[in-house]
């Protein structure tokens, strides 16, 4: 019988209310704050190899983060969050390196059922992809289950609900290309 730890990264119903869930999310959020107070950049980084599952020993991270988990977030070389950034991670997030967050993006991978009786009881994920060499702008929300192809860029303020390719410009709510990006 799976955990509540394992249906929730495989996208499937799951208890959030579970104790080792709740737990980990407490551990999260105490880093969160952890990385606010963080006195020194050394004391900065480690908080952030603790947090991410990957990626931590170069992500640049502009504090207040905030995440769910932090063990589902995957991060290549030197990911860059800009202030207040959200990640919902009960699913994984990957994010492909040297791409630049700006502020106030918000990631979220957390679904609930269309259902009143089974929403009160349970919640599922889909998993959020973003490649390399990606430019979000500030205020961008990923919705869960996206893709966005690397040397993509998302203009500030889009809500990206369906997958993006390679090398383009996408903006708007909802988010559409808008535009090839050519060297």
């Amino acid at each position: 019988m799976k955990t509540e730890r394992e249906k929730m990264t495989a996208g499937e119903l799951y208890h959030p209310l579970d104790e080792e869930l709740t737990k980990a999310r407490k551990r999260a959020r105490q880093l969160c704050r952890a990385l606010d107070a963080a006195g020194s950049d050394a004391e900065h980084q480690l908080i952030l190899f603790e947090l991410f599952a990957a990626g931590g020993d170069t992500a640049i991270v502009q504090a207040p983060f905030y995440c769910d988990y932090g063990s589902n977030i995957y991060l290549g070389e030197r990911v860059f969050f800009n202030f207040n950034c959200v990640i919902l991670d009960v699913c994984e997030v990957r994010i492909g390196g040297h791409t630049l967050l700006g502020p106030a993006v918000q990631i979220y991978t957390a679904l609930h059922p269309m259902n009143a009786q089974e929403r009160r009881q349970a919640e599922f994920g889909r998993p959020v992809s973003i490649g390399a060499d990606v430019w979000i702008g500030g205020g961008a929300i990923i919705l869960p289950g996206v893709s966005i192809g690397s040397g993509a860029v998302i203009g500030a303020g889009s809500v990206v609900s369906r997958d993006i390719p390679d090398n383009v410009f996408a903006a708007g709510n909802p988010c559409r290309v808008v535009r090839e990006i050519r060297e």
